[in-house]
């Protein structure tokens, strides 16, 4: 019995053992163009990451600065990071600082709701309290603080930040909102890779 099933298994494996009709083919790699020796591609190798440690020094963009107001108080928040206003020529960055009033849309609940049912106010005898939550909106003016630092060299934005707060009625909290707003404009700018070892900038 052995004998006869390893008769009828040959003829299985003979066929398993047979050339495979598919053959895996690739074609030549093309030679590089003749211009590849000396030309440097830039975009094959990711960017280089930014410095942000050589910017020690500022100036406006363009020589262009905002209204004295504005451009004091940038000056003031850029100060916090180490960033000091060239003295001669452009600096290691140029800034850029807008400032615009804009309108927000707010919302808050409202509960609306009181007693209900029978009986005077200390003498409730059925009902009880209800209230339905209304969502209200209203319209608040905000001043928007928008600050971009750019690299003379490439003149490629290299870092910007927006920040916004409550615009005050008179000129002194308009004065306030809006140093509020380049606070919290500058908030997100990396101030631990603007030092350097052995360095402080207040």
């Amino acid at each position: 019995m052995r004998t006869v099933i390893a008769i009828l298994i040959l003829p299985l494996l003979a066929a398993c053992q047979s050339q495979n009709p598919y053959r895996a083919e690739s074609l030549p790699i093309p030679p590089a163009p003749p211009e590849a020796a000396t030309t440097f591609d830039r975009s094959a190798y990711p960017a280089a990451p930014r410095d942000y440690g050589r910017y020690r020094s500022w100036s406006w963009l363009d020589g262009q600065a905002p209204s004295s107001e504005l451009a004091d108080s940038v000056s003031a928040g850029l100060d916090q990071y180490g960033l000091r206003p060239a003295l001669n020529g452009p600096g290691d960055v140029l800034v850029n600082a807008r400032i615009s009033q804009e309108t927000r849309l707010r919302q808050y609940q409202d509960n609306v709701g009181g007693y209900y049912g029978t009986g005077s106010h200390w003498d409730r005898r059925y009902g009880a309290y209800g209230s339905v939550p209304i969502m209200r909106t209203y319209e608040q003016k905000v001043a928007v603080v928008r600050i971009e630092l750019i690299d003379p060299r490439d003149r490629q934005v290299v870092w910007s930040g927006s920040g916004e707060a409550v615009a005050g009625k008179d000129q002194a909290a308009q004065a306030d909102a809006m140093r509020a707003a380049i606070r919290s404009a500058l908030d997100g700018y990396p101030p631990l890779l603007m030092d350097c070892p052995g360095e402080h900038h207040a």
